[in-house]
């Protein structure tokens, strides 16, 4: 007696794929739902990853241009600098920006420090209360030497700085910080205000609204370094050593730093402690590496929620078709081939999500950087597999959602 055989059923490559488009088509809406999660996971990737390379590039032009060119030097001398020639108490020597401006590499240098002052009382007004609208009694006072001023490269609101005429003839004289001058109700010096500073007037000459180099002048009130030397006690070297700020040319401050000391104080080169910048190619690969770290984890969590969001789309998919489901499992369909059906539709939206959520990622990369002038930065290794990441989450995130397609019994689903 001939054993009677069932031939079963087989779902060829070309079939699954007319199916997975057609399930995909059917139901647009829901397909436009699934595939937005891969949009916004791929193009947010994209996006990041290219934003991520296009402001290393500017930060690295940054550190290139500004602090590679800027050498800090410090008050080591614990007031022994203490002489005739220097009764201010300061290592620094009055002739110290000359000295540096005659240094090959030298752009421009000058000494400064915070005044010293136990009860200050500062203001726009001779007469200044506690409780006065014009008191700004806790403003910083610095004292600058004129080179002190260029190096810190100004942008001048008003007026103009002082100079070294200014600072050797001790005059009273003031540029103020543009946070300053707004405290202290003075917006232009057309009339020559006047600053009060423990009732000693000091003219007005300029008003700055910002600097390339030392941004805490802008708070305060700066003097030139021979009236403040004139006027006020030394600064204590333990609690607010005098500084010099110096401004180089490209590649030269390395040798700035080793030749200041000795250029400054050839008798006691210890006085001085010079600080060059950091290698500019060092902190620069740390803040690629730190940056492209926190933004790698940005967009690996963008791609979580966009598989999140495949994975509920198609789970709600998979219970509205159920009774499809069963149908063709009563037509002869296996496990395997539902669960090859709903993966390749899961795989095809996240492909074509992909596809969209790169094109849409490049076309932000590259609108940001013409906004800001920026010259943008995208990785091939970033762009060109994004369409394959974006298939390879709907295919996981397609998995559980096919295997409980898979597990539908036909006899019950045909009763819905």
């Amino acid at each position: 007696m001939a054993s009677d055989r069932t031939r079963r059923s087989v779902l060829y490559l070309r079939g699954l794929a007319a199916e997975a488009l057609a399930g995909i088509v059917r139901r647009p809406g829901r397909s436009a739902l699934a595939a937005l999660g891969t949009v916004l996971g791929v193009g947010a990737s994209v996006a990041v990853l290219g934003l991520t390379s296009t402001a290393n590039g500017q930060i690295s032009k940054t550190f290139d241009e500004l602090t590679a060119t800027t050498v800090v030097v410090t008050d080591a001398g614990d007031g022994r600098a203490h002489n005739q020639d220097n009764p201010a108490r300061v290592s620094f020597p009055a002739d110290a920006d000359h000295k540096i401006a005659g240094l090959n590499g030298a752009v421009a240098g000058g000494v400064f420090w915070t005044v010293p002052l136990a009860h200050p009382v500062i203001g726009a007004s001779p007469v200044v209360g506690a409780t006065s609208a014009a008191n700004a009694s806790d403003l910083p006072v610095y004292a600058a030497s004129a080179g002190l001023l260029t190096a810190a490269g100004p942008l001048l609101r008003s007026g103009s700085l002082f100079n070294a005429f200014h600072d050797e003839r001790g005059e009273r004289v003031a540029v103020l910080g543009a946070d300053a001058a707004t405290r202290l109700g003075i917006s232009q010096v057309v009339n020559r205000p006047a600053v009060f500073i423990n009732g000693t007037a000091f003219t007005v000459v300029g008003i700055v609204e910002d600097t390339a180099r030392v941004p805490e002048l802008l708070l305060g009130v700066i003097l030139p370094r021979g009236t403040a030397e004139r006027l006020y006690p030394a600064p204590d070297p333990a609690v607010s050593p005098a500084q010099m700020v110096i401004e180089t040319q490209m590649g030269a401050a390395q040798l700035i730093a080793r030749q200041t000391p000795v250029a400054l104080r050839p008798d006691n080169p210890q006085f001085l402690r010079a600080e060059p910048p950091p290698d500019p190619r060092t902190m620069r690969d740390s803040v690629k590496t730190d940056g492209s770290a926190l933004f790698l984890l940005l967009a690996a969590i963008c791609l979580v929620i966009g598989a999140a969001g495949i994975a509920g789309t198609t789970l709600v998919a998979t219970w509205e078709r159920v009774g499809e489901i069963g149908l063709r499992r009563a037509l002869g369909a296996r496990r395997r081939h539902v669960t090859a059906q709903f993966l390749t539709e899961a795989a095809a939206l996240g492909a074509l999500g992909g596809v969209i959520g790169t094109a849409l990622g490049v076309a932000t990369v590259v609108l940001v950087a013409v906004v800001n002038q920026w010259t943008a930065v995208l990785d091939p290794m970033t762009v060109l597999p994004a369409p394959l990441v974006g298939a390879a989450t709907g295919l996981l995130a397609g998995c559980y959602p096919a295997l409980r397609a898979a597990t539908v019994n036909p006899v019950e689903a045909l009763r819905r």
